[in-house]
């Protein structure tokens, strides 16, 4: 005696289902409404792209070489941007040797090293037969600010006392002095 069920029909979708699928209804074109702010339907899109002026003509080879040498400065001019900031990094860190200054050190001197191994590499997408003389003069100004980079960077390892600027560093390569002559207290 098996008992048969038979399977029901799915349930209906909801109502928000159906008419999210649904297209919305068309509006009537002899509405007198305007529309909201900042929306444009499809028909006053077309209306206003036949009363536009024309586009405006691309821009000539000149002008983008200008264009071009400008970011090429502003990519030149960055690391000046790091400065203030990396020397207050620096100042607020402390002297002592921890790993937070070591750290800070670290990258210090290997932002500043990438920069000037990747230079071509930076002002690349700005080079172009028009442009290639005039970039000489941003990758010069790149290659000073990455240069006060690393000033900073050795400024910050002499402070921690890095770096052998004194006598007492060189000891290992002194040579003991010969005295000229000897003087001997005797008692007679």
């Amino acid at each position: 005696m098996a008992i048969q069920q038979q399977s029901s029909p799915p349930p209906p979708p909801p109502q928000w289902v159906i008419d999210l699928n649904t297209s919305p209804p068309a509006r009537p074109k002899n509405t007198n409404i305007p529309d909201p702010p900042g929306y444009m339907s499809a028909r006053s899109v077309a209306g206003k792209q036949k009363s536009q002026a024309p586009q405006r003509k691309p821009p000539t080879q000149e002008e983008t070489d200008t264009l071009k040498l400008k970011k090429a400065w502003e990519i030149a001019l960055a690391p000046a941007k790091q400065l203030p900031m990396n020397a207050i990094m620096m100042y607020m860190s402390g002297n002592s040797l921890q790993i937070f200054s070591i750290m800070m050190v670290f990258m210090l001197f290997k932002n500043p090293i990438q920069g000037l191994m990747n230079i071509n590499l930076a002002f690349a997408k700005f080079e172009t037969d028009g442009t290639k003389g005039k970039l000489l003069g941003a990758k010069l100004v790149y290659i000073l600010m990455q240069g006060l980079l690393l000033a900073l960077g050795v400024w910050k390892v002499n402070g921690m006392g890095l770096l052998p600027t004194t006598r007492s560093d060189w000891l290992a390569w002194e040579v003991e002095r010969e005295p000229l002559e000897r003087a001997y207290f005797a008692f007679r």
